[in-house]
């Protein structure tokens, strides 16, 4: 079993965490930021990652994996590898989130929700809702990272790789946008100050 310690290793190693000043896709900022996208450019890391997720689910195995678009669809692959079970993704149309590519679920499936790292769980929580009004049934929630530290609920077992309680801010409280020395970044976009 990876442990916490060993988890927050890797992805240091992997130059997954960052530090600075970040705004958040949730629009919250904070001091730290999980480039979990790095992690699928190394397949040794995530297959030893997700089989980790996979193992975590012991007996609550579902009928298929699926995953919010685009951070997502790597991970929900690998995982539904490990678990020998098919897997689709969910993904935005006219910014609902919706299935296409013939992708579903079917009235009883059992279906795991997986994400890379979860802060607000908005994405997933949008996938839950998906999934059950097609009359599949959320068996539970999987991600690498969960940044609440284990205070998220969805409802259903939730399972991570590495919990870790990494501050956000909302826009108006941040304590680092008082501070006035450090720029904001998105994320992904070289630095862009927003």
């Amino acid at each position: 079993m990876i442990t916490n310690e060993k988890a927050l290793e890797l992805l240091k190693e992997a130059g997954v965490l960052l530090e600075g000043h970040f705004l958040l896709t949730s629009g919250r900022h904070s001091n730290r930021y999980l480039q979990c996208a790095k992690i699928f450019k190394d397949a040794k890391l995530s297959e030893l990652l997700c089989k980790e997720l996979a193992d975590r689910l012991g007996e609550n195995k579902p009928d298929i994996v699926c995953g919010p678009a685009i951070g997502a669809i790597l991970m929900s692959y690998e995982v539904s590898r490990h678990l020998n079970v098919p897997n689709i993704f969910a993904e935005r149309e006219n910014g609902e989130m919706t299935f296409r590519r013939s992708f579903g679920v079917e009235k009883g499936q059992k279906v795991l929700v997986v994400e890379d790292v979860v802060t607000t769980g908005g994405s997933v929580k949008e996938v839950i809702k998906l999934i059950q009004e097609a009359g599949g049934i959320v068996c539970g929630v999987g991600s690498i990272v969960d940044r609440t530290g284990g205070q998220i609920d969805f409802g259903v077992p939730y399972y991570s790789v590495l919990s870790m309680a990494v501050e956000s801010f909302e826009p108006d409280n941040c304590p680092i946008c008082q501070e006035g020395k450090l720029p904001l970044v998105k994320p992904g976009s070289r630095n862009l100050k927003v």
